[in-house]
């Protein structure tokens, strides 16, 4: 693994750990507080299935699929053109499955902070880690689309 892609990882997972640390000990289970009014509020959820709450209570499925793709994207990464971008993008997926892998291995659920309300919906809470890992994917299926992995015209 690159070192650049490494360092961002490590960022982005300290930062996780410890956001959801001082969200832990400082908000009660499931109060909303308002930082924007009818739009973004800051609450403390503990989430032990995935996105939306799929896979509620399947915790072991869940590691071994976190630890796998782990172990997939970083084979997958060798094969993309070396970028600022690239390595953005695969840091900040690295260190967001990290961040939720340790809570789930810690904790047997994932600890989410983050709630929107957009045009009357009701987004479902999530924190740092599974930011990181929607804009690194985004990041990396741009790359595929413009060609930069070894299947693409402009690899290396």
């Amino acid at each position: 693994m690159k070192k650049k892609i490494l360092i961002i990882a490590i960022i982005v997972f300290l930062f996780d750990i410890l956001i959801k640390y001082i969200v832990d000990k400082s908000f009660y289970y499931g109060i909303l507080k308002s930082v924007i009014p009818g739009f973004f509020y800051l609450t403390k959820v503990y989430n032990d299935g995935a996105a939306w709450s799929t896979f509620e209570g399947a915790r072991i499925l869940l590691i071994v699929i976190a630890i796998i793709s782990l172990v997939f994207l970083i084979m997958y990464q060798k094969g993309f053109k070396e970028s600022k971008r690239n390595s953005v993008a695969f840091g900040l997926v690295y260190g967001g499955l990290l961040g939720n892998l340790c809570d789930r291995i810690r904790f047997g659920y994932v600890i989410d902070y983050l709630k929107f309300y957009i045009g009357g919906y009701e987004f479902p809470v999530f924190n740092l880690a599974d930011t990181a890992i929607v804009v690194g994917f985004i990041l990396i299926i741009y790359a595929i689309y413009r060609g930069e992995d070894k299947y693409g015209n402009k690899s290396k």
